[in-house]
């Protein structure tokens, strides 16, 4: 399925300009829900500046209507040229998160031993020759190496993780691990945000948003 050319700042536009559920926005931009939850929370790596889908002619305002009307109702991106997909070479990371590298193939590593040096290095965008010193523990910064999520770093994606994870445990024969860290929480986080933001909409609508509370209350005032 065709995808804005930049889903994190079109889901960030999606996010403050529109009422989407979660689940449409990551359907239509190739996201991860949790992704998506990161962006509207704020918590992000990096702060991300929207960017209109409608203006730059990947949907319409029709389609984005449709969606608002109905939660289950998934808009189509409009057919727009072929965009261009990296088939051969390392992944680019910037210069800021190649620190991180290490600290992600260890994780993997560590967490997914299942996955192959060729598919660590397509996701982190690596050499196998750092994978594989990292694996022996011959890499010159093991000691100040330390496992973290390679997708909180912001060097891979949650939806490509789970891609290699699953493909490799096919490979492997053995059943995919599924992650169950928020299972129970998750559905009421997500309605719970999605009720907060349907009410502040609708507050701003009536015109009925309180008055911001003092800081305090004047023990003398009458």
């Amino acid at each position: 399925m065709a995808q804005p050319l930049m889903p994190h700042a079109t889901a960030s536009w999606m996010v403050d300009n529109t009422s989407l559920t979660f689940e449409q926005i990551a359907e239509f931009c190739g996201l991860h829900i949790l992704e998506v939850q990161a962006i509207a929370d704020d918590t992000a790596t990096t702060k991300l500046t929207g960017r209109d889908p409608v203006r730059t002619h990947e949907v319409t305002q029709d389609e984005i209507d449709k969606g608002q009307a109905d939660p289950k109702y998934r808009l189509k991106i409009t057919k727009g040229p072929d965009q261009v997909r990296r088939t051969k070479g390392p992944r680019y990371t910037p210069v800021s998160k190649r620190q991180d590298k290490p600290d992600g193939i260890a994780w993997i590593i560590r967490n997914h031993p299942e996955i192959t040096d060729g598919a660590i290095s397509n996701l982190i965008g690596t050499t196998r020759t750092t994978i594989a010193a990292i694996r022996d523990r011959s890499h010159w910064n093991i000691g100040n190496i330390t496992p973290k999520d390679p997708v909180t770093l912001g060097l891979t994606t949650q939806r490509e993780l789970d891609s290699a994870v699953s493909k490799a445990a096919k490979q492997a024969g053995v059943e995919a691990p599924v992650d169950t860290r928020l299972d129970g929480d998750r559905e009421a986080l997500i309605e719970q945000l999605r009720a907060e933001r349907e009410q502040a909409a609708r507050d701003v609508e009536m015109g009925t948003v309180p008055a911001p509370k003092p800081f305090f209350d004047d023990p003398f005032r009458r």
